[in-house]
């Protein structure tokens, strides 16, 4: 009977036999981890919590501010801030036959109430058209209120690369002196110049620098220079005739100035260019 018995009775007694340990050992182990947490946050003497010290994360202090030069650089960075002001800049738009609408975009574009604004149309261009920029700048409600936008009453005849270009330049720069000085640069513009950044931007970024500066771009005359655009001697037809043409050369050359240098440049300023972009319609 024995030799006929199930051959798994004796395996199936034998798998369970760990079960017992198992739960043995799981008891054990409970009971030790819920031993050892009850024994760190209570004290076995009176059962006041402990105090635990746990590590901050928060940023450690800057070390340079034990110091005193720390302490005068903060002082002078917000006396700096403090005294920092928005420029005004004084604009010329001038334009000629044909640019009453393009002077005007471009003033809407570089207009802000801080600055101040002179407007230029030559000599070629008709009467009604200098009427009807007149008209429209007295007639803005805006420019009325502020008063910092005036057309010049005398018109000039100005010769592209020629005298009466600066003429013109230097004539409008005096009357923006005489009417107010309460301004810090000088920019030169044309009905076909268009502003790339904002007013404000523009102020912001430049009220950082120092009013002292100028951003006229030149370098000296030297070299085969000298012969190519100082001897020369240049005829602007905008000086003696009523009529626009082209500067012309004579043919006689003058002698090197000696109680001063010469420069060549650019007529606008060089930093402004690069915020404004030349359109041609």
């Amino acid at each position: 009977m024995r030799k006929n018995a199930h051959p798994h009775s004796g395996r199936a007694f034998t798998e369970r036999r760990w079960i017992l340990p198992f739960f043995a050992s799981l008891l054990i182990s409970l009971t030790l981890f819920l031993a050892t947490l009850f024994g760190i946050f209570s004290s076995p003497s009176d059962g006041d919590p402990l105090s635990l010290d746990f590590i901050s994360f928060s940023p450690m202090e800057d070390s340079s501010d034990y110091f005193v030069e720390s302490d005068l650089k903060i002082s002078f960075d917000q006396a700096g801030r403090s005294n920092m002001e928005a420029p005004r800049i004084a604009y010329l738009i001038s334009g000629t036959k044909g640019d009453t609408q393009r002077m005007r975009r471009t003033l809407q574009a570089v207009y802000h109430p801080r600055n101040q604004y002179i407007l230029h149309l030559d000599l070629e261009a008709p009467p009604r058209e200098r009427i009807e920029l007149t008209t429209t700048i007295k007639s803005d409600p805006t420019f009325r209120e502020v008063k910092n936008v005036r057309v010049m009453e005398q018109s000039n005849l100005v010769t592209y690369k020629g005298p009466t270009m600066i003429a013109c330049t230097l004539q409008a720069v005096a009357i923006m002196l005489r009417e107010s000085i309460d301004w810090d640069w000088f920019v030169n513009l044309s009905a076909s110049d268009y502003p790339l950044v904002t007013q404000d931007d523009l102020l912001h970024v430049f009220a950082n620098l120092s009013r002292d500066l100028n951003f006229i771009e030149h370098t000296p005359i030297a070299g085969w220079k000298l012969n190519q655009r100082a001897k020369p001697i240049i005829i602007d037809p905008g000086l003696y005739l009523s009529k626009k043409s082209d500067i012309f050369l004579t043919t006689q050359r003058r002698s090197l100035p000696t109680s001063f240098k010469l420069f060549t440049g650019n007529l606008q300023l060089s930093i402004f260019s690069i915020a404004c972009v030349h359109i041609s319609l």
